[in-house]
């Protein structure tokens, strides 16, 4: 029997005591496949923030577990946690976080830089991250510092970035929040892309037009997953495309 890639078994997390505590997630069971694409979408303050949180091994549960790959990651260690997200997960954030002073390929080559399983020389690092910044159509920028770049190009260096290490899963947290509509059908196009090569994404957004590129929504409130929907008719989705 195959594992599935994610697989979350009532899970919570509750911040706060007492009378002041906030459950945040109230008992959420979701498994996600091997070459998946999903979308999370929810109103501010669903919990879906939280659950991308713990996806990613940003945070720990109150209860419940997560395995990943078959392995149970809900209570590991700070370092444990550190060493799962570099070697199994590619991160992309709205707000792109690459550091500024930087060129595109050296933000690109930290995730290698910290791989202690990764033993490689410093040329060989350079051509895995040039390879990859190639990848995603950013060659001739390779060596312009973030403040050089458009959005749209800094957030494919955050791509590259996150596929640098050939993570098993991407997670995209609100990938085109901070893009025009151009940028952010290229940026949409790159995770077609990736998808159809055998990446798993799941993908946090509050933009109904970009949860329909996903091939299942996952619609959360209150700290559950009130629907899980692979035909576009999630109630995330709202009236005529309206969240």
């Amino acid at each position: 029997m195959i594992n599935p890639l994610i697989e979350i078994k009532e899970l919570t997390k509750v911040y706060g005591e007492g009378e002041a505590a906030v459950h945040a997630l109230a008992g959420v069971d979701v498994k996600i496949d091997n070459g998946e694409f999903a979308a999370i979408m929810g109103p501010s303050g669903s919990g879906k923030s939280t659950l991308m949180n713990i996806l990613g091994c940003l945070d720990h549960p109150t209860s419940g577990s997560y395995f990943m790959d078959g392995r149970d990651v809900s209570q590991l260690s700070k370092n444990e946690l550190a060493s799962v997200r570099n070697l199994k997960i590619g991160f992309i954030f709205q707000s792109f976080n690459l550091l500024p002073r930087l060129s595109a390929l050296g933000n690109v080559m930290l995730p290698i830089l910290y791989n202690p399983l990764d033993d490689i020389s410093d040329a060989e690092a350079e051509a895995r991250a040039v390879a990859s910044l190639e990848s995603v159509g950013l060659s001739s920028r390779m060596h312009h510092r973030p403040n050089e770049l458009s959005g749209g190009q800094q957030q494919r260096v955050a791509i590259a970035r996150a596929l640098v290490n050939n993570p098993p899963m991407i997670l995209a947290d609100e990938p085109t929040g901070n893009l025009d509509s151009k940028s952010s059908v290229e940026i949409i196009d790159i995770l077609h892309t990736l998808h159809e090569k055998g990446s798993t994404i799941v993908m946090v957004t509050h933009e109904p037009d970009i949860a329909r590129h996903a091939g299942r929504i996952l619609c959360v409130k209150d700290g559950l997953i009130m629907s899980d929907d692979k035909d576009g008719n999630s109630p995330c989705m709202g009236h005529k495309g309206q969240p």
